[in-house]
């Protein structure tokens, strides 16, 4: 089974933090520096279809080293950080965390438990106008 982070409910502090840790580490670092993304350049219309060109495929960190915006020094420091990187390193990063997680939400199902001889009640929200 592939492991896929969407799907399901995170509702826990645990469970915040472990995706805060994913998206601000391995995963932030894998898609910027090893995913390239195809930039749409234009579209149109052409009667009832639609036209869409698009650029050639490239990673966020090729696209920052090509602007004109960055300073030679920021971009000397991107350098170093792409080359002291390791992607397979970082996927196993990344598997590590979606496991970690995997396994709070189960932690977390397996603590839940029905109370069937309670009473449920409808939520109530009033809106005073």
């Amino acid at each position: 089974m592939r492991k896929m982070l969407g799907y399901l409910r995170y509702d826990t502090l645990d469970e915040l933090i472990i995706i805060n840790e994913l998206y601000r580490g391995a995963l932030r670092l894998y898609k910027n520096f090893f995913q390239p993304v195809m930039k749409l350049v234009y579209k149109e219309r052409i009667g009832g279809h639609i036209r869409r060109k698009y650029d050639t495929p490239k990673t966020p960190y090729q696209r920052l080293l090509e602007s004109k915006e960055l300073k030679a020094e920021d971009k000397q420091k991107l350098r170093e950080l792409y080359e002291s990187l390791n992607p397979a390193k970082l996927k196993q990063e990344i598997e590590a965390t979606i496991d970690k997680l995997m396994k709070a939400y189960e932690q977390k199902k397996r603590n839940w438990q029905a109370e069937p001889n309670r009473k449920q009640r409808p939520r109530v929200t009033c809106l005073m106008s």
